[in-house]
């Protein structure tokens, strides 16, 4: 539906979804893995109303076209009938809100599966679906997964709770800058170290590496599959479509002959028929890979907080083999043997041993040092002991994980 702006010379897009059925959308809340039990869910209704495409300027004053999608809460109460229900509180936010939020997510809470977002730009498109980011059949889908994902987030038991998530929801202005003055950011891993860290960890979670393997397993599958389906319907979409062209000829056909003209003109009609009705066939088609690609998606936030465990691992493994270097050092200093070829030492040869003073002073100095990276040791060990608790609780609970293990065995 297109609209005009009453308060602006600005012409606005405006994309509601007005045709869904009761029984739709009670199979859509079904759909997106839902549970109405946590406290949030039971105050307040959560949904992504429409969509709104706007042109302004961004941070280096260019001007640009994007998206911006209406969130409607409002009080999750019973309507009498004939009832009129509350009127909704609502705000506008951008997708790169979402990722924001996401992100927040993704630093705060380690041992959680975040719920994915939707594409962020069309992915795995066969010729006749447009790549455009603000395509209205590409912003709808994208509309109904930002609802899909707030609706996930506040149905999960811990992230439901979380203060940011709900000025998200509530707070249209000062929202980002409350997000920012968490320091979120300071603790984000670089990519860097989390290579290092999946390469150079010695000890493993079985765990954690089955699930990682699961995940790529998973993610090669479907990925393989959404682009065969592409091919499939290229190719589907151009036979159905020749068919088109044989109905138009049957049509002109039909004009100049006289005996067969009727029959002619039934079958280009046919054939007119048979060639579009491959738009409805593809249009669900494309439903069932949307959701495809929602378990793509999963599998590179199940993947996220693999990389999370490893990281946190490999750093215990560094912190355990620097004690145990100082360990060795202390001895080396205190009994005056050198186990391993050493620079220090092959300079004690050379210029003399240490004075005692000196030596004092180093094993004080060495003991200090010792006692640091037990304490290290120890709150790196609960750190990785709370993280595989809290994500075995929560993975067994909550996450989706577990309802996909058949697409594994049907792939």
């Amino acid at each position: 539906m297109m609209m005009a702006d009453s308060g602006s010379n600005k012409e606005v897009a405006v994309i509601v979804n007005t045709d869904i059925t009761s029984t739709e959308s009670e199979n859509n809340l079904i759909n997106t893995m839902v549970e109405r039990g946590t406290a949030l869910l039971r105050k307040m209704e959560i949904n992504v109303a429409e969509a709104e495409k706007r042109t302004g300027k961004n941070t280096v004053n260019m001007q640009e076209t994007y998206t911006v999608y209406l969130i409607e809460i409002r009080p999750a109460e019973t309507v009498p009938e004939g009832g009129t229900p509350a009127t909704p509180d609502t705000l506008w936010r951008r997708y790169s809100e979402f990722e924001l939020l996401r992100t927040y997510l993704l630093v705060t809470y380690p041992y959680i599966i975040i719920p994915p977002l939707p594409e962020k730009r069309a992915e795995f498109v066969w010729h006749k679906l447009a790549a455009d980011n603000l395509d209205p059949d590409f912003v709808e889908r994208r509309r109904v997964g930002l609802e899909n994902f707030l609706l996930r987030v506040a149905s999960h038991p811990v992230l439901s709770n979380d203060k940011i998530f709900f000025l998200f929801l509530t707070e249209e202005k000062g929202w980002r800058e409350a997000v920012l003055e968490t320091g979120f950011q300071d603790k984000v891993d670089s990519r860097l170290k989390s290579l290092s860290a999946m390469f150079r960890v010695k000890n493993p979670d079985k765990r954690f590496t089955a699930l990682k393997h699961y995940s790529d397993e998973l993610n090669t599958v479907i990925s393989q599959l959404l682009r065969v389906r592409v091919k499939v319907a290229d190719r589907l979409y151009g036979v159905y479509k020749v068919h088109g062209n044989y109905g138009r000829v049957f049509s002109e056909w039909s004009a100049i002959e006289k005996e067969m003209g009727d029959g002619l003109q039934s079958a280009g009609h046919h054939m007119d028929t048979y060639a579009a009705s491959i738009d409805d066939i593809l249009e669900e088609e494309e439903h069932y890979a949307d959701q495809l690609k929602e378990y793509l998606f999963y599998t590179d936030a199940v993947r996220s907080v693999c990389r999370k465990h490893e990281l946190i691992q490999y750093e215990l493994e560094m912190v355990a083999q620097d004690l145990v270097h100082k360990k060795q050092q202390k001895e080396e200093l205190a009994t005056g043997t050198v186990r391993i070829f050493s620079l220090k030492g092959m300079t004690s040869k050379l210029f003399g041993q240490e004075s005692q003073e000196q030596r004092e002073s180093r094993l004080a100095a060495l003991q200090q040092s010792i006692q640091e990276g037990e304490e290290t040791l120890k709150e790196k060990n609960t750190e990785c002991h709370q993280t595989i608790c809290r994500y075995l609780i929560t993975f067994s609970k909550h996450e989706v994980v577990d309802r996909v293990p058949s697409l594994k065995s049907e792939s």
